[in-house]
């Protein structure tokens, strides 16, 4: 413990050609010496002249970094190994030149059909400085196990049929991605003309014609909405006028 790290340098998500500095603070009982290491496709090398406490980067490739800090005595520690993730995929210049490191989504989840008992993936990417860390959602209910950018279900079932989206997160914020529906089924469905057939015996049987309004607008894992209370009461008018009888409900 002659040398310890006060302030660890941190994993950033960035655009190609993106300037920022990685960061290493050191303690020690006498004056203290620092070197920087990469690794790329499993070949570890020192950074010729990265010999400070701050190091610039210009971000082209998904690297790990980490810094070497020794002393006079020759202890040495070694810092965290940190990734630094690159999107090429995201243009030079982008974001804007005000961003402060809030989570961006570069990559949204799509829509997925799934045969019960096979693999379910559904994957989503956001920029942050520092990287974000990620959630996932199933019908606005927190799923404890997935936290990574991607979500994968190794054998799907009927029950994880529904609507998913993720968190990404950081310091600086959050940012939510695109909700997808996920539908899980056993292969066998019905004819398009059978649908249709089975559709309009439904409906001829129908008495009465009842329309039920939940306007959800407080969620425990979700910011709250403001358009469902506006969006239940235009609806209700409107499904009036075509003869319902509305029961209109919110939260």
């Amino acid at each position: 413990t002659a040398i310890t790290i006060t302030e660890q340098p941190v994993s950033v998500s960035v655009p190609v050609g993106y300037s920022f500095t990685l960061r290493c603070r050191a303690q020690g009982r006498t004056s203290l010496q620092y070197q920087w290491f990469c690794q790329y496709q499993s070949e570890c090398r020192l950074i010729p002249g990265a010999t400070n406490q701050d190091l610039p980067i210009i971000a082209e490739q998904t690297q790990l970094y980490t810094c070497r800090v020794n002393d006079l005595h020759r202890n040495a520690i070694f810092s965290d190994w940190v990734k630094v993730e690159v999107h090429q995929c995201v243009a030079r210049g982008l974001p804007p030149r005000l961003w402060q490191g809030e989570p961006v989504i570069v990559l949204n989840p799509s829509e997925q059909r799934v045969e019960v008992g096979q693999p379910l993936q559904l994957q989503c990417a956001a920029m942050g400085v520092p990287a974000p860390s990620y959630q996932w959602y199933r019908n606005g209910n927190l799923l404890e196990q997935q936290k990574r950018k991607k979500l994968w279900i190794t054998h799907a079932k009927v029950s994880d049929s529904g609507t998913y989206l993720c968190c990404a997160s950081n310091s600086h914020g959050e940012h939510w991605t695109n909700a997808v529906d996920v539908h899980i089924g056993g292969g066998e469905t019905l004819p398009l003309a059978e649908h249709l057939q089975l559709f309009h015996l439904v409906f001829i049987l129908a008495t009465g014609k009842i329309a039920l309004l939940v306007g959800n607008n407080r969620y425990q894992h979700h910011p709250n909405l403001m358009a469902p209370v506006r969006d239940v009461f235009e609806l209700s008018h409107l499904l009036e006028h075509l003869g319902f009888q509305v029961v209109s409900l919110l939260d």
